[in-house]
């Protein structure tokens, strides 16, 4: 066997686990999660759909059109709510790092926003573990297959 033929079997699990986790990820944010945003300079909430979530940052969207809308400079500072009930959030401050514009396979168009987390807020450490947990979540969890096997009895 060449080589070019030896799979890697470390790089293949960590793909397979960050897919695990951007999937993990994408429902949690559609069913679960509400994200807010301050924007406007008169403390505006608007809300904003979380695509991604990492250690050092988030990649969010907001409806777009490009013909009366305006993109958020880089570096701009935001404040982000991301909620876990009706009414409880973490609060934290982003810096917008870059702007792209998206479309959805429906024609959709999106501006999404790639934000860089203000580490030094006391309320990051919640949200550093939330992050922790869907690593793990996505390394250890194990997907229903309909088996029939009782471990809980």
């Amino acid at each position: 066997m060449t080589k070019n033929n030896v799979i890697n079997f470390q790089e293949k699990r960590k793909e397979n686990i960050e897919k695990k986790r951007r999937t993990f990820e994408r429902i949690l944010f559609q069913n679960f999660l509400g994200a807010y945003t301050v924007i406007a300079a008169d403390d505006t909430v608007y809300p904003v759909s979380l695509v991604d979530i990492s250690h050092d940052g988030c990649l969010f969207q907001i409806p777009w059109d490009a013909q009366t809308d305006k993109r958020l400079p880089e570096n701009k500072e935001l404040k982000l709510r991301i909620y876990f009930t009706e009414d409880s959030y973490i609060p934290t401050i982003v810096h917008t790092r870059y702007a792209k514009a998206h479309t959805e396979k429906d024609g959709r168009t999106f501006m999404r926003y790639g934000c860089e987390f203000d580490k030094t807020m006391p309320s990051f450490t919640a949200l550093k573990d939330f992050i922790d947990f869907m690593y793990s979540y996505a390394e250890h969890s194990a997907a229903d297959r309909g088996d029939a096997v009782s471990y809980f009895l």
